[in-house]
């Protein structure tokens, strides 16, 4: 069997999380949607599209998990820290 590499087998546990919680995200903030469209449809003013806050706050979260798991050479990293220390 084939040894695998940690730096690789950590960003891919990383990038797969990603999808996992972005798939939850949609399925939730779709679910919510049609709630508050299903819930307000019988009044003649709409009220204010409640999910839009779960969707802002929550939404927050999955970007920084999309640049944790695609940029982390971006990012701050204690691999690149301890690099840095070990050169000085």
């Amino acid at each position: 069997m084939e040894e695998k590499d940690e730096n690789l087998w950590r960003i891919a546990k990383k990038r797969a999380k990603f999808k996992k919680h972005l798939s939850v995200y949609l399925v939730m903030n779709t679910f919510f949607w049609c709630i508050w469209y299903l819930t307000s449809a019988n009044h003649e003013a709409k009220p204010f599209p409640w999910p839009v806050w779960p969707l802002l706050g929550w939404g927050l979260g999955v970007v920084l998990q999309y640049f944790e798991a695609y940029h982390t050479e971006i990012g701050w990293s204690a691999e690149k820290e301890y690099e840095k220390l070990k050169k000085k």
